[in-house]
Formats: structure tokens, sequence, C-alpha cells
């Protein structure tokens, strides 16, 4: 059996215990079912033969049932930035599930027969369930929340919760039982869990087949897009890691335990921590898949632990926390914006700007279409370059510029660097991926507080350019730095061994990155200032290898071809440093791919 009451019983034991007679039942509050319940029961007897017992199940069931789906409809209300007000809210909504499914599960023989329930009723309380776990993943962004919502929807598929709803003759259910797969999909993307994506790919576009040949439906065309999206999604990656056996090895790209190079004792760096991130996508033609672009996609995935089982690291329920409790380990929190218009931009960024905690950073990752200014400037202020775009709520040229029609008027639908001015009151680290990244290298410190700006290149050489639906180099550099490295080599496969022995050796260079940055003399002591975190301190050393290994490419030669930052890097100490330039070269030839590389730069070396 599906066992619930441990897994709502981490929820209580991390957040509290709720109010337990929320959910006491009255005989008043149960008059609204008196006429259903009649109808329900007539089918099994007399309603005078029906023992007072079962119809107390029955009228029970109904109304736990009823509460589950007035609070699970409730959470859409929940304002969706904000990290306090939603929490007691959802622990209601955990508490009656927790109840519903015990229930049912107690009484399943007497609701069988008194109730009628249905294998596809107990299927959509667990797939709520899972609803639930994934969008407190959402709200926290704690990692372990995701395989709580997948153990959830595997027991689905496992127990074929849906099976006879395809011999039923309502379009509605079969519907229900097609979202179902899409919402695990989407879990299963998110722990990279593919293989079993594949499956639910195949299964899913059986159903919808048989859906569509069953109904004359208006939605099928949507639903064959989902496919189409998901197909496309699983394939944007540019390099196969393969076994011995020619199967496909499933790399993870989150921060493990030895990801970041550590801290050699002595480094002077700052003691800020990542606490709060936006992730916006607004690209034209990216691939997409359920509001989630392939950069945003491998963005968080970089900005986040590798996920533990929540039972592994929480107590039992009931059970006070002991000493040697393993310490949880904090994930930034996270939104996951795709194509907000400039106002939701605004305010989600306005509420992490006000519950952002001392000494802590916020991140801003833009992954946008790039807004050209047209005509010369009076003026060279945050106003005048362009910037990337948010989204209009109109129908938007196909391209990748868009220039404002009037010269006189900036364009609304633009972010500006001078949009962000008010923010850089507090630590602000910002990526931007776009053709017009270069707007935000005009960036002016205010206030004195630490800020960063890494800044993708504003065009790639043509041989590369027609990969920019699978998503950006430069934001794969950040989230998987020998995958986009074996990329602009050439390399679509790797063996298994070969692949683990490279990683070895960029864990290398990672390290003597940091030591570049640590002991460089004439570095901006804002990069220092963010070092000390771990997620940055990552971000920060793959940027420079991005970079050293563009300019030493024998393709990228326009300096538009290259990254840069606000405030500029030391070129002499980092990205061209001799030392790192060596590291490529012998990294290349590992590869055996040293010749699409230049060598001249380390002649003196």
């Amino acid at each position: 059996m599906l066992i619930m009451g441990s897994d709502f019983g981490i929820i209580q034991a991390r957040y509290g215990t709720l109010d337990s007679n929320i959910l006491s039942v009255t005989v008043s509050s149960l008059q609204w079912t008196e006429f259903a319940l009649k109808e329900i029961m007539s089918s099994g007897g007399a309603e005078d033969d029906i023992p007072q017992g079962e119809r107390k199940t029955v009228t029970d069931f109904c109304y736990l049932l009823d509460k589950s789906k007035q609070l699970f409809n409730g959470l859409r209300d929940l304002p969706q930035y904000g990290q306090k007000q939603w929490q007691s809210y959802f622990g209601r909504t955990f508490d009656v599930y927790t109840k519903l499914w015990k229930f049912q599960q107690q009484h399943r023989q007497v609701l069988d027969n008194r109730y009628g329930l249905k294998r596809w009723q107990i299927g959509e309380i667990a797939s709520k369930i899972g609803q639930l776990y994934y969008h407190y993943y959402l709200r926290t962004s704690e990692t372990s929340y995701l395989n709580e919502a997948f153990s959830f929807y595997s027991a689905i598929r496992q127990r074929s919760y849906y099976s006879q709803v395809n011999k039923e003759d309502r379009p509605e259910l079969v519907v229900k039982k097609l979202r179902y797969y899409a919402r695990f999909i989407v879990v299963c993307l998110l722990l990279n869990k593919m293989d079993v994506v594949k499956d639910l790919v195949k299964e899913l576009s059986d159903e919808i087949e048989d859906y569509t040949h069953r109904f004359n439906t208006e939605d099928q065309v949507e639903w064959n897009l989902v496919l189409q999206e998901v197909a496309a999604f699983i394939e944007a990656d540019p390099v196969m890691v393969l076994n011995d056996d020619n199967t496909i090895v499933i790399t993870s790209n989150r921060l493990a335990e030895t990801g970041a190079p550590l801290l050699e004792q002595g480094m002077i760096v700052g003691q800020l921590s990542l606490a709060d991130a936006l992730i916006i996508g607004n690209c034209n033609n990216q691939v997409k898949f359920s509001e989630l672009t392939v950069d945003m996609f491998r963005m968080l995935q970089a900005l986040e632990r590798e996920p533990m089982n929540l039972a592994s690291q929480m107590n039992k329920p009931g059970m006070q926390e002991s000493a040697d409790k393993p310490t949880r380990r904090e994930n930034p929190h996270k939104y996951l914006l795709y194509k907000p218009t400039f106002s939701q931009l605004y305010t989600f960024l306005a509420a992490s700007f006000k519950e952002l905690p001392a000494n802590s950073v916020l991140l801003i990752y833009l992954s946008a279409t790039g807004v050209f200014p047209t005509g010369r400037a009076d003026s060279e202020g945050p106003y005048d370059f362009g910037g990337v775009l948010t989204n209009s709520n109109r129908d938007i040229i196909n391209g990748d510029a868009i220039h404002k029609r009037n010269q006189s008027h900036k364009e609304m639908h633009c972010l500006h660097p001078g949009d962000l001015y008010p923010f850089t009151r507090k630590p602000l680290f910002i990526i931007v991926d776009s053709s017009n990244s270069v707007a935000y290298k005009n960036f002016t410190n205010l206030f004195g507080q630490p800020l960063v700006c890494l800044l993708s290149p504003t065009a790639y050489p043509k041989a590369l350019q027609d990969q920019s639906q699978r998503g950006s180099l430069f934001t794969l550099f950040l989230n998987n730095p020998l995958m986009a490295f074996l990329f602009v080599s050439g390399l679509s496969s790797m063996r298994r061994g070969l692949w683990e022995k490279c990683q070895e050796y960029l864990r290398k260079i990672n390290r003597d990155i940091a030591q570049l940055l640590t002991h460089s003399r004439s570095i901006d002591q804002a990069f220092l200032q963010f070092f000390g975190d771990e997620f940055l301190r990552l971000l920060l050393t793959r940027f420079i290898f991005c970079s050293a290994t563009m300019r030493m490419h024998k393709i990228f030669r326009e300096t538009r071809n290259y990254p840069e930052s606000y405030p500029q890097l030391p070129r002499d100490e980092t990205v061209e440093n001799p030392h790192l330039q060596k590291h490529i070269l012998e990294l290349a030839s590992i590869l055996d791919v040293r010749n699409v590389f230049l060598e001249s730069t380390i002649d003196d070396y």
C-alpha cells in the first residue's frame, strides 16, 4: 500500500503540528451531503439496512474529500511571491490530504461497497498529493520534495490507478490522466530520470492517440504540441555520454558535495550567501516544456544541490530533534518567470529584495531576446543602450532583435540596466544571456554594495548559431562546462570512462581558477565578496573557464564572441592567464581536439 502518514509527518515535524481540530466533523457541517449520500447508498441496498457506522464512514469521507478539494483549489489564490504568507495554508492542505488518504486506506471495503469508490478516484487523491509536493518544491526550492512528488506519481503508475479510465465514456476523465502524465514528466525531467521520461512519453503518446480517436475533441493539436515540446526538450543536450553497451549515461549538473572548489586556508573572501534568485526566460523560439525553457532549466539546476531523500535527513514524526541530526542543506529560494511582463518581473524582484536577509545576495538571471536602441542617443545613460525583452502580452515579431519604433522614446517592454539600479542597494549578482547583454556592461554602482554582472557573448560563430533553439552556449558553460567544451570542440558523444577522467581534470582547473582569483592583486573586490558562497564561486570559476576557452578557440575570433563582465576582470591574471591556457590545451589533448585551439598565446609559458 501507499503509506502517506510518515511522508506528511515530515512536513509536520518541520513546520510544527497543525490544528488537529480543523477537520473535526460535526453533524451540522455535513447536512449538505445528506441528499448525495442517500443517492450513493441507494445502490447498495435500502437506506435503513445500512449500519450507522458505515453511513458515518461514507459521510466522513465525503466531508474530507470536499474539504481537500476546497483547500487545493484555494492554493491558486495564494500570492505567487513572498515566502511566508503561504506556509500555514499549505500546511493545512497537507494535513487534510494526510487524513483523507489514511481514511480511504482504513475504510476501503466500506467505501467500495457503499460509496462506489473507484481506482481513478484514489489516483486523483494521490495525484493531488504529488502536485502538493511539487508546488512545495517550487515554493521552497528544496529538491528533496521532488523525490516525494516522484514517489506518489510513480505509485499511481505502478498501481494502475488510471487504467480503467479509458473504459468510461467521459473525456474529462481521460484529460485528468493526460495531465497526470504531463506533470509526472516535468518532475522526472527535474530529477534527470530520463529513462522514465522516455517511457512516459511513449505511454502519453499512446494515450493521446486513443483519446483523439475515441473523442472528437478540439484539444488534439494542443496535446500533440505537448509531445513535440517534451521530445525537443529531451534532445536539447548537444553531447551524449555513453556506457560500453551504448546506453546513455544520465549526468546531473546540480551542486554535489565536491562540486565547488574548496576555499584554501587563508583565502580572504566575503561571507555573503546566495539567498534568492530570479530565473527569467524570454527567448523567442527556444525549446521549452511546461513554461520552462532549456536555459531556465539549466540555470535552476546550477543553483540547486543534489536532492536528498527527506526521510534520510529528518527525524520520524513526533520525535524530538537529536543532537546528531544532519543539518539540512539550504538551496537559494528561486522564482521561475517564463515570459513575464515588466510589471510582473518588477513585482517579483521587489518581493525578493524586500525579503532578502542580511548578508545575503540576490541573483538575477536573464535569458532573453535583446532590445536594441535605434539612432544615436544624446547621452549615454542607463536607458540609452537598450536591454532585454519583457513580455508585452501581444504577438512578438519573430527574430532576435526588437527595435523601438519611435526614436524619441525608449522601448517600454524592456528591462533596461537603469531598471535594476534601485536594487543595487543590496548585494546583487546578475547574469545576462542575450544578444544585447553588453547593455549591462555600462552599469554604475551607485550605493557601494557588491555588484557583479556576467555577460554572454552577443554573437556566436556561424557554425554554432543554428543551435540557439536548444539553449544558449553561454548558459550551458555555466551549467555543464565539460559538455559545452565538447560541443565547441566538435564532439557529439563520449564514453563514460573518458567523461569521468575529464570531469576530474576540470575540477583541478576550477581549483586553479579559484586560486587565480583570490591571489590576484588587481581584481575588483566585488568578485571576492561573492566568492564565499559555493554556488556563486562555481558560477564565477565556470565563467572564467568559458571565457578562456572561447578566447583560445580558433573560430571565436571576434570581440563580440567573448563573454564580458562588470566590473572587468584582469585578463592577464584570469581569462588570458598562461597557466589556465595550458590547462585548457591539456584538456583538449585528453580529448584529442587540440587542433581546434590556438597555441600561440602560450608559446612563452
